[in-house]
């Protein structure tokens, strides 16, 4: 299995996040894309290759054309209104607040395109966020050139980011941005299986009203973790994409034994719709050590998961999502991958 990693993404580095009502050290390092490469050459996966360049129009496929202008003129502008440390936004145009207003703040932009306040941007946020988009469209490529499967090493991650939002560590949905390139290039059906601790609203939000993408989710209850406002069972799309959106929302301390009807439910759902490609955001933030997590599988238990993906029998896209148990994510990571390569 081919690996897609760029040093690009290594520039978004931040140094804080807001987390539990105070400013914490950030989980979301460069080391997490770095532990997970190492595993991947120590093990040897397989051949490890650098993202082609792609012009921005894939971008501008699964988010607002003007979002993705804020991300990359964004810098420049908060240098020119005298900042200089990392970005918080901290307003929002919720409820009474009008939303068809053109601000010109920088603090109102950030409010207008951020759904939370613990993800911090930088000074190479965008350029790392969209070396992590061109991972993605460089592992799908693989899959429309014949090979059965592949690995983008995505980092930042991106299933929380909507069309015109970030949010949860993400700018760019690397998954979305992957699914519809696969069906702009010539695939009719695609499933994207989203097994990260967290639901992706991002992704789900993109595809709630198409039959072309399936949208399954296994995540932990949002009534007890974040986002807190979307993932629940009775989310199931709407419109012409009615029956296409299927949620598996599980209690706190969920182990594999607990999680394992869920998952087979959900490749249920796989072998009825019959993709033509299957793009899994790996999230391996379910791990029992995991320091935002409150799943508890073991590392063996990846291994399990990749067996069980692998036996879908569809060309599978494996994007990595979360994960920050930095020790012990290479190992999960590459657990899963070689599971799924029996």
């Amino acid at each position: 299995m081919k690996t897609v990693f760029s040093d690009t993404q290594l520039a978004h580095a931040p140094k804080q996040e807001i987390s539990d009502g105070e400013l914490k050290p950030a989980v979301e390092v460069p080391s997490r894309a770095e532990m997970v490469l190492e595993t991947v050459k120590s093990r040897k996966v397989g051949e490890i290759v650098s993202p082609d360049d792609f012009p921005i129009r894939p971008l501008h496929r699964v988010h607002a054309p003007d979002y993705v202008g804020f991300l990359e003129d964004f810098w420049d502008k908060w240098l020119a209104a005298g900042r200089s440390n990392e970005a918080f936004p901290f307003v929002w145009p919720i409820r009474s607040l009008r939303q068809d207003i053109d601000v010109n703040h920088i603090d109102g932009l950030l409010g207008r395109y951020s759904m939370d306040a613990g993800t911090p941007l930088g000074e190479n946020t965008f350029k790392a966020a969209r070396a992590s988009a061109d991972t993605a469209l460089t592992a799908a490529k693989f899959l429309l050139d014949g090979e059965q499967s592949a690995f983008a090493l995505c980092r930042p991650p991106g299933h929380h980011a909507g069309f015109d939002f970030f949010g949860g560590y993400c700018f760019l949905n690397n998954a979305a941005i992957a699914a519809q390139y696969l069906r702009d290039y010539g695939l009719h059906r695609i499933a994207i299986l989203d097994v990260d601790y967290h639901h992706g609203n991002g992704t789900q939000a993109l595809f709630y009203d198409r039959p072309d993408i399936l949208f399954l989710s296994i995540h932990a209850d949002p009534k007890d973790e974040y986002p807190y406002f979307l993932g629940y069972a009775d989310e199931t799309g709407e419109h012409a994409g009615t029956g296409f959106t299927r949620n598996w929302p599980l209690p706190l301390g969920t182990d594999w034994d607990s999680y394992t009807p869920a998952l087979e439910e959900a490749c249920r759902w796989l072998l009825v719709y019959k993709p033509d490609a299957m793009v899994v955001s790996l999230g391996m933030d379910c791990y029992e050590n995991d320091p935002i997590s409150g799943f508890r599988f073991k590392s063996e238990d990846f291994s399990r998961l990749g067996e069980r993906l692998k036996k879908v029998g569809v060309p599978t896209l494996f994007v990595m999502e979360g994960g920050y148990a930095v020790d012990a994510l290479g190992t999960n990571c590459v657990n899963v991958l070689e599971g799924f390569a029996g």
